[in-house]
């Protein structure tokens, strides 16, 4: 119903901000990436989804797009609802995030606070190819950096499946640094 809203930041709780615009205060569930990201007193843009259940209407909001587009995916997994997804959005920034969804890091998952192994599991399994996908696209360099991207290419160019390229990659550049070390690397492993 309402993709975003643009308004001055009058309040922020833990999690939680309110936006005036045009007189009306709008009370928005919010993650904490959202909540580092506006400051008190500030015009900001908040990218919204209205949740609506017979006993409840509730209003989410997110400062960047793409936090909003994982939030979709999250609540479309049977057994996570809004608040699950916040606190999941809540647990780590957006580029650790896609990429321990995209690599299948259910360890990083699971220490999220109210994440138990089994929704972690879940999750990966239904988002895996799409977190996948966003590390490999336009984003996917800001996200996990240009080495990673263009060594996840090459090695989708050999034939490596999509998400084990993104995990090798991912793992690689924890030890080596440039593209065609972080392939040379990947090879050495995936062979």
């Amino acid at each position: 119903m309402y993709s975003y809203i643009t308004g001055k930041v009058v309040n922020k709780t833990f999690n939680s901000v309110v936006l005036e615009n045009n007189g009306i205060g709008y009370e928005i569930g919010a993650s904490g990436n959202t909540l580092y990201d506006v400051e008190l007193g500030e015009i900001a843009r908040i990218y919204t989804y209205l949740f609506v259940r017979e006993d409840e209407m509730s209003l989410y909001g997110f400062s960047r797009e793409e936090e909003k587009k994982l939030f979709l995916r999250l609540i479309d997994i049977s057994g996570i609802g809004p608040k699950m997804a916040m606190q999941i959005l809540s647990g780590y920034d957006l580029k650790t995030l896609t990429v321990a969804i995209a690599s299948g890091d259910v360890k990083t998952l699971c220490k999220i606070k109210g994440l138990g192994k089994k929704t972690a599991e879940l999750i990966v399994l239904n988002l895996r190819e799409a977190a996948a996908q966003d590390v490999t696209e336009s984003q996917g360099a800001d996200i996990v950096g240009d080495d990673v991207a263009d060594a996840v290419f090459a090695l989708e160019s050999l034939g490596i499946p999509k998400t084990e390229a993104v995990r090798a990659a991912s793992e690689a550049k924890k030890s080596v640094n440039g593209a065609e070390n972080i392939i040379a690397y990947c090879l050495r492993k995936l062979g």
